[in-house]
């Protein structure tokens, strides 16, 4: 059979249609066969795929006549729009495929988050189940608890769902747990409880050491009127025996002034033992209890012997006083120095007058028997009764400190704990323009208190450009939150069987943030946790007197 009878019947069969059909795509190759091949060509099949020996037997196909143009027209119509419903398809099916990579990709986030909250939620479950509990936190069977009370069931009965810890408070806590739990099972640091300066360790007491004559006191009497907490007044009175020797002057054993914070009339001989400073401290400087009769009725304010803090600046070199406070003395034979909050220089000051202060601080300054006998207790009950005196007992509680040797156990290892004083009451947290994350009530609280408490500050901060709270806690100079002392605790090592003395007054924030410390720190206490209350009782309304 030849190549032209088997090229026929596809034209035979398009001819069928009707001269109106359109042309099949699916046989329209047979038909552009016949038609480039001629009717009557018999040159063979290799011949005509030659481009050089074909004959030229009508319009090629880049020609431009009418008749090829209607012919290839409706043909390359149909492979134009098959190649677009084909990339269409590809697209649905890119599309398709990476919307099911986005949902596993989802899915798989959601799921390492759900692991992730599964695993916080499995180490806390660890940390109350296996959390020490007492009800003092320092009985004397310290082991684990058959029961422990978890931190929400603490909250629960204090209220305190009602006042959740929120923000980056609520986080800290979060954190400081997470830490504690695991380090449940870990020793603590071996340098956890060591002196970290190794020279320090070697260093030994010489404030009682004394390289000088007795100071007659011959150039006029001073007056101190100390402001502030007991630890400001401390430091007053011993800067103002510095001062005292370093003017050759007579000191007043010194008065506190009445603070509307600490509402505590105690006066020096309420809190500290008045001969024993007068006769400890004869050899450095002269010490009376009152003023001479003719200096008593002098108006110091018109003579202009009154200075206050506004007239020293903080924390004066001793030239100062030599060439400012010195020519009032010797002119009105009286100086009264009213607030003297940190007055005194600590660098540059002679060595030897520096020793006079410490000397002051740590021997002459001796608390009244009455608080060294409490505080007795409190150091044997935190030791729970393991008598190891400790180095500084009997400069704290003086003749007290042989009853806590004489009712020593037979323990070999010397008992530890950790004191904490926060430093987080009210005062402090409002003088420090800070904000603790209790929003607007929160300012409104601290702003009210600093309109009584501190009208100067209130004054400044409405006429001066301060600086913004944010900008104060980026610089360091907030105070510690108990949630952030927590933190700092769990990160340095303090696991939770750490016994714990928070001293002081009560926190900013009351139980319920103590409460927060004491769901990490179990073996937490305070004074009013280890004293009973015929103890406490001969201190009531006198914060000053047990500051501790």
């Amino acid at each position: 059979m030849s190549l032209n009878a088997i090229q026929v019947k596809p034209v035979s069969e398009e001819e069928e249609d009707g001269p109106s059909a359109q042309p099949d795509p699916n046989t329209s190759f047979p038909s552009l066969l016949h038609y480039r091949s001629g009717s009557g060509s018999t040159t063979p099949r290799s011949r005509q795929s030659s481009p050089g020996n074909s004959p030229r037997l009508g319009p090629t196909r880049f020609a431009s006549s009418d008749t090829c143009d209607s012919q290839y027209t409706p043909l390359f119509l149909g492979f134009e729009k098959e190649l677009k419903m084909q990339r269409r398809a590809k697209r649905k099916v890119g599309r398709a495929w990476y919307s099911r990579k986005r949902v596993k990709f989802v899915v798989g986030v959601i799921g390492l988050l759900v692991l992730f909250f599964l695993m916080n939620w499995v180490m806390l479950l660890r940390l109350q189940d296996h959390g020490l509990h007492s009800e003092s936190g320092f009985s004397g069977n310290s082991s684990v608890a058959s029961v422990s009370v978890t931190v929400r069931e603490k909250w629960r009965k204090l209220g305190k769902e009602k006042k959740a810890q929120k923000g980056n408070y609520g986080r800290m806590l979060d954190l400081a747990a997470h830490a504690l739990a695991e380090g449940l099972n870990k020793p603590e640091p071996k340098d956890l409880w060591l002196e970290p300066f190794v020279p320090a360790s070697s260093w030994k007491p010489c404030a009682d050491q004394r390289s000088w004559e007795p100071n007659e006191g011959k150039n006029g009497y001073i007056l101190v009127t100390a402001n502030g907490g007991m630890n400001q007044q401390r430091v007053a009175v011993c800067n103002a025996v510095a001062v005292a020797r370093l003017l050759n002057s007579t000191l007043v054993v010194p008065k506190f002034l009445y603070s509307s914070i600490w509402r505590d009339v105690s006066q020096f001989g309420d809190i500290y033992q008045e001969e024993h400073f007068i006769n400890y401290l004869s050899p450095d400087i002269r010490i009376v209890k009152e003023l001479p009769k003719e200096l008593q009725s002098l108006d110091l304010e018109a003579i202009g012997s009154v200075v206050t803090d506004a007239d020293i600046p903080k924390e004066a070199k001793p030239s100062f006083y030599l060439k400012n406070i010195l020519p009032i003395l010797l002119k009105n034979g009286v100086v009264h120095f009213l607030g003297f909050g940190h007055r005194l220089a600590f660098d540059p000051i002679p060595f030897q007058l520096q020793r006079l202060r410490c000397r002051c601080n740590f021997y002459a300054l001796q608390f009244v028997p009455k608080i060294q006998e409490v505080g007795a207790l409190l150091l044997q009950r935190l030791r729970q009764n393991e008598g190891h005196p400790g180095p500084l007992d009997r400069y704290l509680v003086g003749s007290y400190a042989k009853r806590i040797k004489k009712d020593k156990s037979h323990s070999k290892k010397a008992s530890r704990y950790l004191a904490l004083h926060l430093r987080f009451e009210i005062d402090m947290v409002a003088h420090s323009l800070c904000e603790f994350g209790g929003g607007e009530e929160e300012r409104k609280e601290l702003e009210a208190y600093r309109e009584i408490h501190f009208p100067a500050l209130t004054v400044l901060k409405k006429t001066t450009m301060l600086p913004t709270p944010a900008e104060l806690r980026e610089e360091g100079l907030c105070p510690l939150t108990p949630e952030e002392a927590v933190l700092m605790l769990a990160a340095l090592g303090f696991n939770r069987k750490t016994r714990i003395f928070v001293a002081g007054s009560q926190i900013y924030g009351g139980r319920s943030r103590m409460n927060a410390l004491t769901s990490l720190y179990p073996k937490l206490v305070t004074k009013e946790n280890l004293l009973t209350q015929a103890e406490l009782e001969p201190f009531m309304n006198f914060s000053s007197q047990f500051l501790l």
